[in-house]
């Protein structure tokens, strides 16, 4: 089985980060978005990497497959954006998706983060089903927290709570 590692943000990666989520915006999702339209990517340490938020990376061999980050929207709660896997390395037998989620749902854990929201596109089937798979509830839009910076394309909102039950 082939080895990926995930990393949090490095610089050396800035250029390919966004050539994966503009190929994968636009070819499979057919949104039709440029990099100039996410400014958050021409700086990600400064719009992720503040306050209890970071971006990761998934590498495989040194080669850029995935990312996910994590905004910290205040009082003890967090935004899931830039979930992107590349198509040739989804799916359970790697477990690419899985191991970035719950680096971003550790990481929150151990921020004292006690829940995550994210929005998604109502076709993006595969994804709304990850993320279900996965322990989050579809909440309606009004359930969102005021801060929460919601996308104009997202039609789909999640929640999870990092809060554990006592016994």
């Amino acid at each position: 089985m082939p080895v990926f590692t995930i990393i949090p943000y490095d610089e050396k990666y800035k250029a390919k980060i966004g050539q994966l989520i503009i190929n994968i915006q636009n070819n499979e999702f057919n949104v039709p978005i440029t990099l100039d339209d996410q400014p958050d990517l021409n700086d990600i340490s400064a719009f992720y990497q503040k306050a209890n938020g970071n971006f990761w990376l998934a590498l495989m061999h040194e080669t850029l497959v995935g990312t996910i980050a994590l905004i910290d929207i205040g009082e003890n709660k967090g935004c899931i954006r830039k979930m992107f896997v590349h198509n040739d390395y989804r799916g359970k037998e790697l477990g690419i998706a899985r191991a970035l989620l719950d680096t971003l749902l550790v990481w929150a854990n151990t921020k004292q983060m006690h829940s995550i929201f994210l929005g998604t596109i109502e076709r993006l089937y595969a994804a709304r089903r990850f993320y279900e798979k996965n322990g989050f509830q579809l909440i309606d839009p009004a359930s969102l927290p005021a801060s929460f910076p919601i996308m104009k394309v997202d039609t789909h909102f999640y929640f999870i709570s990092l809060l554990q039950e006592l016994i």
